[in-house]
């Protein structure tokens, strides 16, 4: 998973607490991150519809629906893609007792117990969701988000 995955799950807890749009820059700036590295993972949560941009004076992003609504395998999806952790090569046709590709017509244990880990750990990620998070982080430090803001 990319660390970008992580900057982007914190950008929409934040924006869980935002009363307005909240600037790429501002984002950037209360996380400690390039602006330009925060852009790319903001991008990429607007083409996934979890967030879109607002224009003008008071512009910025803000989440397209309820905190409750978008999980957190939404994001991961929207900053990582779909694809599966683990990439099954067919290691076992291999080397010197190689194994005939006729002879593997179904998967073998490696590859379903790493299928079965990737959809244990998609399952957990899609039972959690941004407000989940951000019940989590506190009234407390959210007051302080909120006062930075502005």
């Amino acid at each position: 998973m990319s660390g970008g995955v992580e900057w982007a799950l914190h950008c929409c807890v934040v924006l869980t607490a935002a009363p307005e749009p909240v600037p790429a820059a501002r984002l950037a700036e209360l996380h400690d991150v390039s602006g330009s590295y925060l852009a790319k993972q903001l991008q990429a949560l607007a083409r996934a519809g979890l967030i879109h941009s607002v224009q003008g004076h008071s512009g910025g992003y803000a989440l397209t629906r309820d905190p409750a609504n978008i999980t957190v395998l939404d994001v991961v999806t929207a900053v990582d893609g779909a694809r599966p952790a683990f990439v099954c090569t067919e290691i076992r046709q291999r080397g010197p007792l190689a194994t005939p590709a006729e002879a593997c017509t179904a998967p073998c244990p490696v590859h379903r117990a790493m299928m079965a880990a990737d959809d244990a750990w998609r399952a957990a990620l899609r039972d959690v969701t941004i407000a989940d998070l951000a019940s989590d982080v506190g009234a407390g430090a959210f007051d302080g988000i909120r006062s930075w803001l502005k």
